[in-house]
């Protein structure tokens, strides 16, 4: 069975310690976790693990007694007036719970300025001990895998710095498993696991954050892509359906029929 981590917009209606017993729950080790809420997330309750420092230690203390680690920290948005080193604060949070990866979202038109920004990121994450997943997304300024693994490489740190493959994005970005397949295996480190359709929204952004469909629901080839990822790359579950959380559907029923979901959808890969 694949190790599998529970992500944040699974369960938007979570604080990080419900997130972590809801993974846990769920029977899953690992989480993604945004470390603060974010405007466009509304269902999102607030909380502060940054200038709250009891707040992060005591999720610390609940994640290491169920045994969840933090598989990816949330968010970290690269745009054309971003100041890198106003991410000290988050990026120290993510160290003291441990976080695996560090996922970097770009949005800066500039070629250069991007290059050189995301580079002095990398850096400043290198300061703290962590890894940095870029997630290509197809509204972004890096909108495939081919832009993303482009990036990665530039920058030249082979299992440090490199690509958090989202099946969603990979889809609308037109791109296909052949392609990642084909991908440098040490720029590979992360993968999140959602179904769709065959025809791509007009609101991509709604799709990506708040409607996803359950696995094979769609018509991803889940099992596919966890089989062309490579050998011991850690996977999320990334279901958002705000519908249901509205419908008032429970939080242990979404997380369950999500992660369920993909437990069939990925057996015997």
């Amino acid at each position: 069975m694949h190790r599998l981590a529970l992500d944040h917009l699974t369960a938007v209606d979570s604080d990080p310690v419900t997130l972590a017993q809801a993974a846990r729950d769920a029977g899953c080790d690992g989480m993604c976790l945004f470390m603060e809420p974010m405007d466009v997330l509304p269902l999102m309750p607030k909380f502060d693990i940054y200038g709250d420092l009891a707040a992060r230690r005591d999720l610390r203390r609940q994640m290491d007694d169920l045994g969840v680690a933090l598989d990816v920290a949330y968010p970290f948005t690269l745009a054309g007036r971003t100041d890198v080193q106003d991410f000290r604060v988050a990026m120290e949070c993510a160290a003291d719970l441990g976080a695996l990866l560090l996922n970097a979202l770009i949005y800066d038109r500039d070629p250069a300025r991007r290059l050189d920004n995301f580079g002095a990121f990398c850096d400043l994450a290198a300061s703290f001990g962590h890894k940095v997943g870029v997630e290509f997304y197809p509204p972004s300024q890096v909108g495939s895998l081919a832009a993303a693994l482009d990036l990665v490489q530039a920058i030249g740190r082979p299992g440090r710095v490199g690509v958090n493959v989202d099946v969603l994005h990979l889809m609308r970005a037109g791109e296909s498993l052949a392609e990642l397949a084909a991908a440098p295996a040490d720029y590979i480190l992360y993968g999140q696991l959602a179904d769709g359709p065959s025809r791509a929204p007009d609101q991509l952004d709604f799709e990506a954050s708040s409607n996803r469909l359950l696995a094979g629901a769609g018509i991803f080839d889940l099992g596919g892509f966890v089989r062309v990822l490579p050998k011991g790359c850690p996977i999320s579950v990334e279901i958002p359906r705000n519908h249901a959380v509205t419908a008032g559907v429970s939080r242990d029923e979404r997380v369950a029929l999500a992660v369920d979901s993909v437990r069939r959808a990925i057996a015997g890969t």
